[in-house]
């Protein structure tokens, strides 16, 4: 892969969570940084500030796993697929894009962030919490799912698009719900629909 350097040896890296499409970062690479990346399978980066090599996540335990290295049309700006091990943000945050216009989130934002949320919810447990409730009753669960399924496919006949959208929206959620309970993720479903597209 061939990749055009500016005038002071580096090259813009969009950084990119593998399973979810989030934009974590932006960072610069050299040439040696590459190098790395492709010998450990970890992202190395240059740091400006430091004017040294990098490994992303060397001291905080951050790692990020590069699945995939991605050049653009002109060779001179990276896109880098990556496996998180935790947050991509010194701060701490899942992504270095947490201020400015948030609301509402992008379309590929919400089911990630429904993710995160079941996550929490089975982590911390509030009470009177429905997610959790439906976590505590997985027969529960395959029942809402084959009920929101009934009522999607009836607003399909004959309902209104918005009847559609609500529907389907409820169907995703519990679908989602289903897949936490089973310790499966939405991405582990993505990934067969991807082997079937070959």
């Amino acid at each position: 892969m061939e990749i055009v350097y500016d005038d002071r040896g580096l090259v813009p890296v969009v950084i990119q969570d593998w399973a979810s499409g989030e934009v974590l970062t932006l960072a610069y690479a050299n040439a040696e940084a590459i190098s790395r990346t492709r010998e450990t399978g970890e992202l190395h980066l240059w740091s400006r500030s430091r004017d040294e090599l990098w490994h992303k996540g060397a001291t905080s335990g951050n790692v990020q796993r590069v699945r995939a290295l991605r050049v653009d049309c002109d060779r001179d700006a990276l896109l880098a697929l990556v496996e998180p091990a935790g947050p991509a943000c010194h701060t701490g945050e899942r992504t270095c894009f947490f201020t400015g216009e948030l609301e509402p989130p992008a379309p590929h934002e919400v089911l990630p962030g429904l993710e995160r949320t079941l996550a929490q919810r089975a982590a911390e447990r509030p009470e009177g919490s429905y997610t959790v409730q439906l976590l505590d009753d997985p027969p529960l669960i395959g029942e809402k799912v084959r009920e929101e399924a009934e009522e999607v496919a009836r607003a399909a006949r004959e309902e209104t698009d918005d009847r559609v959208d609500n529907e389907a929206a409820d169907v995703l959620y519990h679908l989602t719900v289903l897949l936490h309970s089973r310790g499966r993720v939405l991405a582990d479903a993505e990934r067969v629909l991807a082997e079937r597209r070959r």
